[in-house]
């Protein structure tokens, strides 16, 4: 396998769909470092939604990754655990919850086939408590378990050498992981009442 001498690039990734509910666990941890806090120039933050295979080149360049995702642990709604190394691909395959997970799975494997594979890898889920709200956002838990994933993000970025820093000057809006109207504030003061928007789909068609 190559690998290159130092951590000279860092790459923070951020998976699932933000539409259903806790899946967008990862995109708004994401969305949330970056708000908050400034990182050294070799440092990237990502939104990777559910791109799938689009994502290799973010793994194959990042000397370590931090992933960030919505995944069923089968704990307790809001258990937060860290897998490193090794373990992650067995993680993420281990119960799929959607199929973005399948995508980002195959991402990992195609990068240690081609040699171009993290140093350092590590992931932190989030056992969700509900993914069968289309449209809806993070469930109070899962909210809470975002503030307790940031601190440990930052403790292994601090100690790849990220640098981080609390914000001194506004995001630039172009620099944004997250479109304006899709951050998580406006997100939720745009979001209709379950009476005017259905969230879980037509009866007629998806049989409860």
């Amino acid at each position: 396998m190559m690998t290159r001498p130092s951590l000279q690039r860092i790459v923070v990734l951020g998976i699932g769909n933000m539409l259903w509910a806790d899946e967008g666990f990862g995109v708004r941890c994401v969305e949330a470092l970056q708000q908050r806090f400034e990182f050294a120039p070799h440092v990237e933050l990502v939104d990777g939604g559910t791109q799938g295979l689009a994502l290799l080149q973010y793994v194959q360049e990042a000397d370590a990754l931090l992933i960030l995702d919505a995944i069923d642990y089968g704990l307790a709604p809001g258990t937060l655990k860290v897998v490193q190394g090794d373990e992650v691909p067995c993680f993420l395959g281990a119960k799929k919850m959607s199929l973005h997970q399948t995508g980002f799975q195959e991402v990992l494997m195609v990068a240690q086939l081609t040699g171009h594979y993290p140093q350092r890898i590590v992931l932190i889920g989030c056992q969700p408590e509900e993914l069968e709200d289309y449209g809806g956002s993070l469930r109070p838990r899962t909210l809470q378990a975002l503030e307790e994933a940031l601190p440990l993000a930052l403790e292994h970025l601090q100690q790849w050498g990220a640098c981080p820093v609390p914000r001194s000057r506004p995001l630039e809006p172009a620099q944004a992981t997250t479109a304006a109207h899709l951050r998580l504030n406006a997100y939720e003061a745009g979001r209709p009442s379950a009476e005017e928007a259905c969230r879980i789909g037509d009866a007629r068609f998806i049989p409860r």
